[in-house]
């Protein structure tokens, strides 16, 4: 659209004017945008509504799993030598372990520094550095270097050399090789290690690194044979009775993982317990969701229409400050969900489920046995309260059947309120889903967004009878400025014509 000048022979404001009609013009254009906000703001309602029944089915997904309602704490004695941890099948109770000796892997170290004068340089051709090593002048290296383990039966590894390789690589490809052997130089010490990666003794009749009569480890490593640490198990003595061994600092039995890190003089005692406190954090996590969503959708539900409160024009912005604005819509946004049929049906759903009995097989059959219920004031809209000694004491006395209370997964009278509660919420988020779609959702997957594609429809239909209609109200107003013009220069003339006669 180009530039309009009006008003030049009329002297009327005609821009003015016809914005001024257009304002008129534009109300229903403006109604139907405000229109379009409410429901974005109603669509975006639910939407919150379905993270919450989410965030829900997480905390629900986790009490599924049976160790969440069976696991155990455990203390030790002589936290200094011995801990532990069990899983949720270990059986409560007092175990007495005293370890007398730590399981250690075999090692050999170089008796005396490998360089003999300035020090070698462990990442140059071994081949070039065999002078600079106390005791290897003259040694020819071989084109490969053989040594024996035994952590499954007698194993023969062998190592080729090259012309190439420095004492760093050598080592690397002993290390690196699948043999139980780890090999290093350390240059503050100037003496190679070699040890087994792990613990425990494998060969009761000799060495565990056996490198025999291979003169590479004697002369250039400067390793002797005889001075092998070998490599222990650990010993310890089970509930003062049994004497037992193990290859690790741990042993693992009844459940309960015993971890070694020094020896004892006397026995230490690890006590196992259920771990109520973690359980029952779980359960008030769910109570705590639960609730909230229960006063969220009953304040959604409830909340009064604001119906003096349309959503503002963009022009209506423009004379507001933020925090007028802010609160106008807070007030415009309110009610938008009062009565919904979909959460209507949903927290009746949920009340529902809470209430059912469940055949569990065990002590408890409902959730008013374990501590938790409905709260006695209605204006709570059916939100829960646990009673949190009278939960305890029902995890004490019969985990199981608490569990089942909660998460039994089955299709008769057994069936746990987190599986009926579920369903509850997969509806409704099915539901909400249907209606008000995710926001990953294009417009004509939800039937709200199938609404907004035809308001977008017609708002872009009634924008441009908008155009059409001030092109109308230029051209009239136009062609009545023209026509006054012409009587302007008629009068003009006839003027300048009586002023000649006279």
């Amino acid at each position: 659209m180009g530039m309009r000048i009006g008003g030049l022979a009329t002297g009327m404001d005609i821009d003015g004017i016809i914005n001024d009609l257009m304002d008129a013009e534009r109300i229903p254009l403006n109604k139907l945008q405000q229109d379009k906000t409410l429901l974005e703001w109603e669509r975006d309602a639910y939407r919150e509504i379905n993270i919450l029944y989410s965030e829900l089915e997480q905390i629900m997904r986790d009490m599924r799993y049976p160790s969440n309602f069976n696991q155990k704490v455990t203390t030790s004695t002589q936290p200094n030598a011995i801990t532990a941890t069990a899983t949720h099948n270990a059986q409560p109770g007092s175990y007495s372990i005293q370890v007398t000796q730590l399981a250690t892997s075999a090692i050999n170290v170089s008796q005396n520094p490998l360089s003999s004068g300035e020090k070698i340089d462990q990442n140059a051709k071994l081949v070039d550095q065999l002078a600079n090593i106390n005791g290897a002048e003259g040694y020819q290296l071989p084109e490969k270097i053989s040594f024996k383990t035994y952590h499954n039966g007698e194993e023969v590894h062998e190592i080729e050399i090259n012309e190439n390789d420095t004492l760093n690589s050598i080592l690397r490809k002993i290390t690196n090789q699948d043999n139980g052997v780890r090999a290093f130089y350390d240059a503050g010490s100037d003496k190679v290690v070699m040890e087994r990666t792990t613990a425990g003794e494998y060969n009761s009749e000799g060495y565990e690194i056996d490198f025999g009569d291979d003169e590479f480890f004697s002369i250039v490593l400067g390793l002797d044979q005889t001075q092998e640490q070998g490599g222990q198990d650990a010993k310890f003595t089970y509930n003062n009775s049994v004497e037992m061994t193990s290859k690790t600092n741990n042993a693992t039995f009844n459940g309960i993982t015993f971890n070694f890190t020094n020896t004892m003089d006397s026995p230490a005692y690890i006590t196992v317990d259920n771990d109520i406190d973690s359980t029952v954090d779980l359960i008030t996590q769910f109570v705590d969701k639960y609730n909230e969503i229960v006063e969220k959708v009953n304040g959604k539900l409830t909340e009064k229409r604001e119906r003096d409160f349309p959503p503002l024009t963009d022009e209506q912005k423009k004379e507001m400050t933020e925090s007028e604005i802010a609160n106008w819509e807070e007030k415009a946004k309110s009610g938008l969900l009062r009565n919904s049929n979909i959460l209507m049906s949903s927290l009746s759903q949920m009340r529902s489920s809470w209430n059912a009995n469940v055949e569990t097989g065990g002590a408890y059959r409902h959730m008013a046995q374990i501590g938790i219920a409905t709260t006695s004031n209605y204006m709570d809209g059916g939100k829960l309260e646990i009673n949190e000694t009278k939960l305890r004491e029902a995890l004490l006395n019969d985990s199981e059947s608490v569990f089942k209370l909660f998460s039994n997964n089955t299709d008769d009278d057994s069936r746990g309120v987190l599986d009926r509660i579920e369903t509850a919420t997969k509806t409704t988020t099915r539901r909400i889903n249907d209606h008000a779609g995710r926001s990953s959702y294009n417009l004509d997957q939800y039937s709200m967004g199938k609404r907004l594609q035809q308001m977008d429809t017609r708002i872009a239909d009634f924008q441009r009878k908008l155009a059409q209609v001030e092109d109308r109200y230029w051209r009239q107003f136009t062609a009545m400025e023209k026509a006054i013009q012409r009587m302007n220069e008629q009068s003009n003339y006839l003027f300048s014509q009586f002023n000649q006669q006279w």
